[in-house]
């Protein structure tokens, strides 16, 4: 049987049990609200594997970062500017600031992460000197990439565009096509797929990595490591100075991410910080 003595000791620590789980209950409430989702649209690789590989950091930071996968360069600008994201990642500034011109969209750029040097492949030659006279040669039919693949196509000697056409170059600036190549514009992601039916095509580096080619051993010709084309994470304006934003940024930069890139994708893809 209890004494009168013992029940009053017990009476008091219940009490100062209770008192305790009081005091710490908005404590508590106060970690789940700071938990905040951050919803983030993404190509498959590399993009969204990176932004796996940051999860953790940003969880201890409480944060919850939700990867929304793209097969397609058009719907993560176009989600993101009606809200249904908080950032992308998946492009590189001229096809950024295109895309927004043309679509009259209020997008920034907040941080550089990679570069994708793009390459020329084919399913059927082991070198560009097997091209043959007419044959075809696919290329990113969207403004920016179409421009870039011309740019390599000439730096690989197969054909000269006008000077001074940059990264805009369209395939009315070729002036000079001894060989009489026939230049077919495809969309970026369908390149590897039609490539049987091409001579070569130039693909985009996520994209090439995603068909299983690797374009340090696979690409017949690659853009150089000092591309300017480096993929960009990309928010609404007004958001750039946002505490979670900049946290995605930091982890994205950090340089646990530049040792995964380096050691992943040899070459591959490279750090753009």
């Amino acid at each position: 049987m209890s004494t009168p003595r013992s029940l009053s000791c017990a009476l008091r620590l219940a009490v100062m049990a209770l008192t305790c789980l009081i005091a710490l209950s908005p404590a508590l409430t106060g970690c789940r609200k700071a938990q905040r989702s951050l919803k983030v649209g993404a190509t498959s690789v590399p993009h969204a594997e990176i932004l796996e590989f940051i999860k953790p950091m940003l969880e201890k930071q409480g944060i919850k970062l939700e990867i929304v996968e793209f097969n397609d360069y058009v719907q993560p600008n176009l989600q993101l500017a009606d809200g249904q994201l908080d950032a992308n990642y998946f492009q590189h500034i001229p096809y950024l600031e295109d895309f927004c011109a043309s679509r009259k969209l209020d997008l920034v750029w907040v941080a550089k992460i990679h570069i994708e040097p793009m390459g020329i492949y084919s399913s059927k030659l082991k070198s560009l000197s097997e091209l043959k006279d007419g044959d075809k040669i696919g290329i990113p039919s969207d403004v920016t990439n179409g421009g870039r693949a011309l740019a390599l196509l000439e730096k690989a000697g197969l054909i000269k565009l006008k000077e001074g056409s940059g990264v805009k170059a369209t395939v009315r600036d070729i002036v000079e096509n001894p060989r009489n190549f026939r230049i077919v514009e495809i969309e970026a992601p369908m390149l590897p797929r039609v490539l049987p039916d091409l001579a070569i095509a130039v693909i985009n580096g996520n994209f090439a990595i995603q068909a299983g080619f690797q374009p340090t051993k696979d690409a017949l010709f690659l853009e150089s490591g000092d591309s300017p084309f480096a993929n960009v994470l990309v928010v609404r304006k007004g958001d750039e100075n946002r505490k979670d934003i900049q946290a995605l940024a930091r982890a994205l930069q950090s340089e646990d991410v530049r040792k995964f890139i380096e050691e992943k994708y040899k070459g591959a893809v490279v750090p753009a910080f």
